[in-house]
């Protein structure tokens, strides 16, 4: 159906009041919107954190009416709401709160597609909605239960979300004021992939002028050349949520730096290195990482804290260790909120400031 024929959303709430009743009639509601302080008695949901949930559109079903559908701007506000009260939640695991918050995206990206929108206020909730997505996944980490959180799950949500937004920038006029900065987002997602790097050479050359897609792109080089000191170098130097958006690779490349030396270093009598330069020079977050990274791809650690490349003990067993982070991704939030993030307008080198489309 052609946008102009789509209705605009008007309902006012997170959550239109029909769902609302329903799942609360149904017991259907999640913990994270229940009302608090009840005593006994069914739950009862709180209209301040009840969310429209995701409900696949069925087939032949009539589409729902604009009362049923979120506008943008009550959809930008939900997902304020998810990046500011749900994302860091200390009493929900870190898995729940991933899953709950990978659903209510989806509605919010559902509900922007059933109803006629103008590109720049689309790309503004589902920037927003991607980001936010970014950072809870990425909190994740290695060794958080995953309870309810699929990864792989997961990861099909990030690439619809990226796959939402970058429809909406090549139906726009003109190109959007962080368009840059998503463009760049989505290769560091797909770091390596031959497909993502084809699209994003096909950007006009104004924006791919942008400092925050040239920084994707060395990125993607170092990457595909191997090129282990320039790769994590940049890592380094990357914002938080290009830091969440290439997170998912920093394992294999580490393996694939530590299998490098492993072929250029190993001898039957063995040669060493010291623990603090693979830390240096795989920005691990200390020693003791390092030491684990090591161990676990069957390379020994010595007593004066060196690793021992001994000819035919390296191997690879399993995924690679993805390690937790720390020094490349949540250290860089600097003390503000996943909202602070999620919700500024530019990052804060102002890699994607319109004047580089100009």
């Amino acid at each position: 159906m052609p946008a102009r024929e789509l209705p605009r959303g008007t309902c006012p709430d997170m959550c239109p009041a029909a769902e609302r009743a329903q799942r609360e009639r149904e017991r259907r509601l999640h913990r994270l919107e229940v009302a608090r302080g009840r005593g006994g008695g069914p739950p009862r949901a709180d209209p301040r954190r009840t969310v429209k949930e995701y409900s696949r559109p069925a087939a032949g079903k009539p589409p729902p009416p604009p009362s049923q559908l979120r506008p943008p701007s009550v959809l930008l506000a939900t997902v304020r709401y998810l990046a500011g009260e749900v994302a860091e939640r200390e009493d929900a695991s870190r898995a729940e709160v991933a899953s709950f918050v990978a659903d209510r995206l989806r509605a919010v990206r559902l509900d922007l597609a059933q109803q006629g929108a103008g590109d720049a206020e689309q790309a503004v909730v589902l920037e927003a909605a991607l980001a936010t997505l970014l950072a809870v996944v990425a909190r994740l980490g290695p060794d958080s239960p995953r309870g309810p959180a699929d990864p792989v799950l997961l990861q099909v949500q990030v690439q619809e979300g990226f796959g939402s937004l970058r429809r909406c920038y090549a139906r726009a006029a003109v190109p959007l004021a962080r368009q840059a900065a998503f463009q760049g987002l989505f290769l560091l997602y797909n770091l390596g992939s031959v497909e993502a790097l084809r699209e994003v050479l096909q950007l006009p050359a104004a924006l791919r002028a942008c400092p925050a897609l040239r920084m994707a792109l060395e990125v993607d080089a170092a990457f595909r050349e191997g090129n282990t000191a320039r790769l994590f170098r940049l890592l380094r130097t990357l914002p938080y949520l290009q830091s969440c958006a290439v997170q998912g690779h920093v394992g294999r490349a580490r393996r694939e730096a530590l299998s490098r030396l492993a072929r250029a270093l190993s001898t039957p009598k063995g040669q060493a290195l010291p623990l603090e330069f693979m830390v240096h020079l795989l920005a691990l977050d200390g020693p003791e990482e390092a030491r684990d990274l090591c161990q676990a791809h069957g390379l020994p650690v010595d007593g004066q804290d060196r690793v021992v490349f001994l000819r035919a003990s390296y191997a690879e067993k399993g995924p690679p260790p993805a390690g937790a982070c720390h020094l490349l991704v949540a250290s860089k939030l600097r003390g503000r909120t996943i909202e602070e993030v999620v919700m500024a307008e530019e990052e804060d080198d102002g890699v994607d400031r319109p004047r580089c489309l100009a």
